[in-house]
């Protein structure tokens, strides 16, 4: 069974930059295309930004030049740079497989605040 770790949000000022990491269980985790998803008080989740085995990156229009995924598949995590923040941004952010692959399973998250 897979087990996802979301950390690094935390309360930040518009402009300012956070860094998310997922670390994941089990050995196949180079072999899975990997997403970061959010879910906005009162919104759907939403994917914002995927990463292939091969490291190619795809992103939501609304942060693309803005956030960066990358993932280290020796160390079997993926991250997500944020930089110039935006209160929109406030989420609580997951990592999972793009497309899921684990059923209804997601990780705790990890709360992204966007606030002066």
């Amino acid at each position: 069974q897979v087990q996802l770790v979301e950390s690094g949000g935390g309360l930040v000022q518009p402009g300012g930059s956070l860094r998310l990491s997922c670390a994941a269980s089990g050995s196949i985790f180079s072999l899975i295309r990997m997403g970061w998803y959010r879910r906005a008080p009162g919104k759907q989740r939403e994917l914002v930004a995927d990463i292939t085995t091969g490291g190619s990156t795809d992103y939501v229009n609304s942060v693309k030049g803005r956030f960066t995924i990358s993932r280290d598949n020796a160390k079997n995590t993926v991250y997500l740079q944020m930089n110039s923040l935006k209160p929109e941004d406030t989420a609580v952010y997951y990592c999972n497989a793009y497309p899921l692959r684990w059923g209804d399973y997601w990780g705790q998250g990890t709360q992204v605040t966007v606030s002066s």
